[in-house]
């Protein structure tokens, strides 16, 4: 019996003890905590039912802390947007003046982009109608033509039309050479000036066009025909004189026309053209001489009369773009010296208020 006994209250203690440390884990339901108080040594229900609406009440009202959402100070100010110090007001303005200065952004890269689809469609534009005006020299010939007989002959048959051409108006056809040299070559130095292929200044490389459309094509023109006259002769130092001539008197002339007209297609003032043309004058001279009198060689001891200039322009690809980036460079180097000077007076004579 005694054994009974000892194993009955054992195994009561063995139960009772999970539960009671149960109620140390305040996650589990107050069924659970009522059901292992009742194996506890105080038999009075009233006592055991008031202790466990106390521990409910106590459960119920802790995880309703918990829940609660805490309001900071942010969603305070949220409800209460205006202060007395207007500091709300003022971040709101410096928030909607960022997003203005991002909008001004996305509209510099949208110019930006519509400036390059422009310049690329005139590019393949006219690259397209030169190539297939090239190739169809001979497109009343074609019947019965292979493709490589069309090649073959594309090439001579276009040297044939412009001798017709020359026969027919010679100045036009040297001014529509030269513009398009001249346009290529000021192309090609703002891409050795670092910009992209299809991101250059229409505006500049029209004036540089415009200056050989209307006057390298002419003047050169007259001018070959007056060296002609100048030196009739047949001797040997006939090439030497012309090129002397030439790399002196003319390349002094022309390449004051070409600063001088450019200058007033920009619409510079006359003081800065001469400021110009004086800090120029003198290094490009000398640069010439690194280039041309060995082309000359050629022009006038080689070439006929009538395709010099055809010659001329050919070198004048390289040629254009030294004239067009020393141009440029200086024109851009007076403008960033008059901003600079302008920043500088407005520093040291502020507004008064």
């Amino acid at each position: 019996m005694a054994t009974l006994n000892s194993m009955a209250s054992h195994k009561s203690s063995a139960l009772v003890k999970p539960i009671i440390k149960s109620q140390k884990f305040s996650h589990l339901s107050p069924i659970l905590l009522c059901a292992g108080l009742l194996f506890k040594a105080n038999p009075s229900p009233l006592k055991l039912r008031t202790r466990n609406k106390r521990s409910w009440v106590i459960q119920s009202v802790t995880e309703d802390k918990e829940l609660t959402p805490v309001e900071s100070r942010n969603s305070n100010e949220a409800k209460n947007p205006l202060f007395p110090n207007g500091s709300n007001i003022l971040e709101a303005f410096s928030s909607s003046s960022e997003r203005g200065g991002d909008g001004g952004g996305g509209d510099d890269d949208d110019d930006k982009l519509s400036g390059r689809v422009i310049n690329a469609s005139i590019v393949l534009g006219f690259g397209t109608v030169a190539v297939s005006k090239l190739l169809t020299v001979d497109h009343d010939y074609w019947h019965g033509w292979t493709l490589f007989e069309v090649l073959r002959y594309a090439p001579e048959h276009n040297w044939i039309a412009y001798e017709q051409a020359l026969k027919a108006n010679p100045v036009l056809a040297k001014m529509a050479i030269s513009g398009i040299v001249y346009s290529i070559g000021d192309w090609i130095a703002q891409c050795y000036e670092g910009k992209p292929l299809f991101d250059f200044d229409r505006t500049r490389m029209f004036r540089s066009g415009l200056v050989g459309f209307t006057l390298h094509g002419s003047l050169s023109h007259y001018y070959y025909q007056f060296c002609e006259s100048l030196f009739p002769f047949e001797d040997w130092w006939v090439v030497p004189a012309k090129v002397i001539f030439d790399q002196t008197f003319w390349s002094a002339v022309w390449n004051s026309i070409y600063y001088v007209v450019l200058g007033l297609l920009r619409f510079e003032s006359s003081a800065n053209i001469y400021r110009e043309l004086k800090a120029t004058f003198w290094p490009m001279l000398t640069a010439g001489w690194k280039l041309w009198p060995f082309a000359h060689v050629i022009t006038y001891g080689v070439i006929p009369l009538e395709q010099r200039l055809l010659w001329v322009d050919c070198v004048e690809l390289i040629w254009v773009t030294i004239l067009s980036t020393y141009s440029n460079e200086k024109s851009e180097a007076r403008i960033s010296e008059a901003m600079q000077e302008a920043d500088s007076s407005s520093s040291s004579h502020p507004p008064e208020v």
